[in-house]
């Protein structure tokens, strides 16, 4: 089992990256939340997940070890997948989802693409008690400006690797940019248009 990379970031997007290590290259899946800690840096290490099913083999990453301990726990209730639980750490920060789960609001988790009231219920009902023990510190990173070539068709990208259609990908990011004055970091795009979607 594959639990940590440490290497170069080969070529980083806000849904995946390249590791290069020791001259072989991993693709890693990543959330918004760890791609906001890692945008800016070369190297670095991730603490890894290897998510086996019956077509595929997924490797997730993440910049924090809280982070990849919240993944597992949200792919352990029933109905919700590995690419959900991203869209979850990709729409709101990993503090952010204990706390909504630990103080039982179910409609703050069904903000999010992909949750529905039934699994934002279950994911309170099967991890309220567990995530209650484990403390995740409120880490907000900064909110930067990433310099993007296109930070519209980036978003777009972002999104339709998260899983969401095309079509509806461009919908959401237009809507949100003509929603939103002044200039928005990649990060807050790719946020605000999942709310969108």
């Amino acid at each position: 089992m594959i639990v940590l990379l440490k290497g170069n970031f080969v070529h980083v997007t806000p849904a995946k990256l390249i590791v290069d290590v020791g001259g072989v290259g991993y693709e890693v899946n990543i959330s918004l939340h760890t791609y906001e800690a890692i945008a800016k840096k070369e190297n670095g290490q991730l603490h890894t997940h290897l998510h086996l099913t019956e077509n595929s083999q997924v490797l997730f990453g993440f910049h924090e070890l809280q982070e990849k301990e919240l993944f597992l726990h949200l792919i352990s209730v029933s109905g919700v997948g590995a690419s959900t639980a991203r869209m979850m750490l990709s729409g709101m920060r990993p503090d952010e989802i204990v706390s909504a789960i630990v103080q039982g609001d179910a409609r703050q988790l069904e903000a999010i693409k992909g949750i529905g009231k039934k699994s934002a219920e279950r994911l309170v009902l099967e991890l309220k008690d567990k995530l209650s023990k484990i403390s995740l510190h409120n880490n907000p990173l900064g909110g930067f400006a990433v310099v993007q070539v296109n930070p519209h068709q980036d978003a777009i990208q972002a999104l339709i690797a998260l899983g969401i259609q095309k079509a509806v990908a461009e919908k959401a990011v237009d809507k949100t940019i003509k929603a939103e004055e002044g200039q928005l970091s990649l990060e807050t795009l790719i946020k605000a248009a999942l709310k969108n979607c």
